[in-house]
């Protein structure tokens, strides 16, 4: 009589590409994973006998594939699984931790901008009062809508310096639809120099190029704002 052996599991490694969690993630998404091969991946590693996704198996099959009940699991409790050690099981819990935080916290508000009063009142907390100047950009969506604010530079009660190259790069990597300048005038001096109209003029035409337009450049001061969209130099 010949005898039958059971097929020892496949370890994670020898999966083909497209089917390990991590690889399977970069590859169709997140939402393209299980829960159990989610879990995996934050364990890891497996046993001799188990991958990481067999372990996350056997684990949720203890809660009935219930998340929220997998989130009441302690330490202690999760060390209960056989190849679970501590620091996988803080993994767990931390990133169950982050999933209950996450909704609980409020949606951001996002901005939109309509009008140069909206740019000015926008950026007014992070330049108000300061003693040098700085360069900001910030990157909007087709919608208008503010999708990061970026400093590009910082310098003296004089000027700073703002790279074109390093504004449009930002611009480039956010995939924004627009741009608005802002920079600075300690002085409170609002009018516009000789530099100030050269660079403007200078992003203005590279934007054309790269269809980023520069909707507004905008001179702070703590006081009150100068609008090249509103003097109609853009």
């Amino acid at each position: 009589m010949s005898t039958v052996y059971a097929a020892a599991p496949l370890s994670i490694k020898s999966w083909a590409e497209e089917d390990r969690p991590r690889e399977k993630l970069l590859l169709k998404g997140r939402a393209a994973l299980s829960d159990a091969e989610l879990i995996g991946i934050l364990i890891g590693s497996g046993t001799p006998s188990l991958s990481a996704v067999d372990v996350a198996k056997l684990i949720l099959k203890a809660v009935d594939h219930d998340l929220n009940a997998l989130a009441r699991l302690t330490v202690k409790e999760l060390q209960k699984h056989k190849g679970i050690g501590e620091a996988k099981a803080i993994s767990i819990v931390a990133a169950l931790e982050l999933g209950r935080r996450r909704k609980e916290a409020a949606p951001a508000v996002k901005t939109r901008i309509t009008c140069s009063t909206d740019i000015y009142d926008y950026i007014r907390p992070h330049l108000l009062d300061l003693p040098h100047e700085e360069f900001w950009i910030i990157l909007l969506n087709r919608a208008n809508t503010i999708m990061k604010k970026i400093q590009i530079s910082s310098g003296g009660v004089a000027g700073t310096v703002a790279d074109p190259k390093l504004i449009f790069k930002h611009a480039l990597e956010n995939l924004a639809s627009a741009i608005i300048l802002v920079h600075n005038h300690p002085s409170g001096q609002l009018k516009p120099s000789a530099a100030d109209i050269s660079l403007t003029k200078k992003l203005q035409e590279a934007g054309k190029v790269l269809d980023l337009p520069i909707l507004d450049h905008l001179i702070f001061t703590d006081s009150s704002y100068y609008s090249f969209a509103d003097e109609d130099l853009l």
